[in-house]
């Protein structure tokens, strides 16, 4: 049981969290056709478009209420209803992402008011869906985003429909890359089940070249596939942050789920494939069998570098679950962990402390550390205390492939046995030069 602090300290140094607005960006950028909008000022949509087309290195597709003092004094009703007409009008989205910022929400708009009475003004709007959800960048963090977004999208678009046996839905949390996205959809499809990820972001954010122009996003989860959606058969919940979700796609449809927080460990990848299997009613592919003992083998090659070395890592709260399994699996030791928000996986996790706080804290504890894992932000930190840098999590703005990036199934936890096991491979052969 892990001692959650919160330093009491008057403002953020050297902030580690990202707002809960990027994140619900960042979910509904995993829908095909969306459209998200931003009901705030402008600087609040141009700073995140700016961090994802950064750490992304693609056209990201994001749109304002541009909200000014007078319209901020005035109420926001007309900006969000001239934003939608706008979007309709040059866009034609096929589904539009509206959530609030720190600014409307501290005033305090009715924001489903707003969308009731823009409804009756204007009929033709109705076949549009338009999904709303609260992310006030004042409190939680980039997952709270993630989460609340596609807690919203299955509340608002799910059509209930005959059981599908072969249909399962994947809630996919802010933990995984689109790359991540990729190998656990090829896992399920091995299984000859059909699976619908909420958010598909390797259909969007993957990194590939579109045969024309879109202002709107060019892959994802379609609509059509949202409305079906309460036809699967099982919900499979990828994140601890995923099982409200989850819950409210039992409540509505009657869907059993099982949340799995992690796929980067030997035992938790076994219990997926393993569950896939009792789904499906067939066995373990043998290309995963023979994965299998490539990653064992890994392990023995690997663990040499892993074992008593003290990593310090500052994630969002369910990559950091995943990771510190990952690190102890392999004989690692965590000198300091920091996260941004809170998580029910916290206290659980095997580590004397957990802080919720920013980059200074993780500089004060590191100190000392064989190894950081973060995000681009603690390269500076890295330098200061003369210490390998593993990155991870969002934004890394300054290495490529982010899209690419795989750290699941027995691949991803191999390639990242080689990266880390490389990293503390060289820091021995320097040590050893000196």
């Amino acid at each position: 049981m892990a001692i959650i602090t919160t330093p009491k300290k008057s403002v953020a140094v050297n902030p580690l969290k990202q707002s809960q607005p990027l994140g619900a960006a960042l979910a509904f950028l995993g829908l095909k056709g969306i459209m998200p909008l931003f009901h705030g000022s402008q600087g609040c949509t141009a700073f995140a478009k700016v961090m994802l087309v950064r750490h992304f290195r693609e056209a990201i597709p994001l749109s304002t209420t541009a909200m000014t003092e007078v319209s901020t004094i005035l109420g926001g009703e007309e900006n969000v209803e001239q934003a939608i007409l706008t979007l309709v009008e040059k866009s034609k989205p096929e589904i539009i992402g509206l959530c609030t910022t720190g600014l409307t929400e501290t005033r305090g708009d009715d924001m489903n008011g707003i969308l009731q009475s823009i409804h009756k003004r204007h009929p033709e709007l109705y076949d549009l869906p338009i999904v709303f959800v609260s992310t006030p960048d004042f409190k939680g963090a980039l997952q709270d985003g993630f989460a609340a977004t596609v807690e919203s999208i299955l509340k608002e678009l799910p059509r209930p429909g005959e059981t599908r046996p072969d249909q399962i839905t994947l809630l996919v949390s802010s933990a995984f890359a689109p790359g991540d996205v990729q190998e656990i959809k090829e896992m399920v499809a091995a299984f000859g089940l059909t699976a619908i990820a909420v958010p598909d972001l390797s259909l969007s954010l993957d990194g590939h070249l579109d045969e024309s122009y879109n202002t709107v996003t060019s892959g994802g989860t379609t609509l059509a596939q949202l409305r079906e959606i309460g036809s699967s058969v099982y919900t499979v919940a990828l994140g601890e942050s995923m099982r409200p979700a989850a819950e409210a796609l039992q409540a509505q449809f009657e869907i059993p789920y099982e949340v799995f927080p992690s796929l980067s460990n030997l035992d938790a990848i076994d219990d997926f494939l393993e569950g896939l299997s009792d789904l499906s009613g067939l066995p373990v592919p043998d290309k995963y069998r023979r994965q299998r003992t490539q990653l064992q083998d890994a392990m023995l090659d690997t663990h040499f570098f892993f074992g008593r070395k003290q990593v310090s890592l500052a994630l969002e709260p369910d990559l950091l679950w995943s990771t510190v399994q990952f690190l102890q699996s392999m004989g690692a030791e965590i000198q300091a962990a920091v996260t941004t928000t809170k998580s029910p996986l916290l206290e659980r996790l095997p580590v004397a402390n957990v802080t919720i706080g920013d980059l200074e804290d993780l500089e004060y504890l590191a100190s000392g550390s064989d190894l950081l894992i973060g995000n681009s932000n603690v390269a500076a930190i890295a330098r200061r205390l003369q210490t390998p840098l593993y990155r991870l999590g969002f934004p890394i703005f300054d290495r490529l492939g982010n899209g690419q990036r795989c750290t699941v199934g027995y691949r991803g936890m191999m390639q990242l046995l080689f990266d880390l096991g490389n990293l503390f491979l060289e820091q021995e052969e320097t040590a050893a030069k000196h």
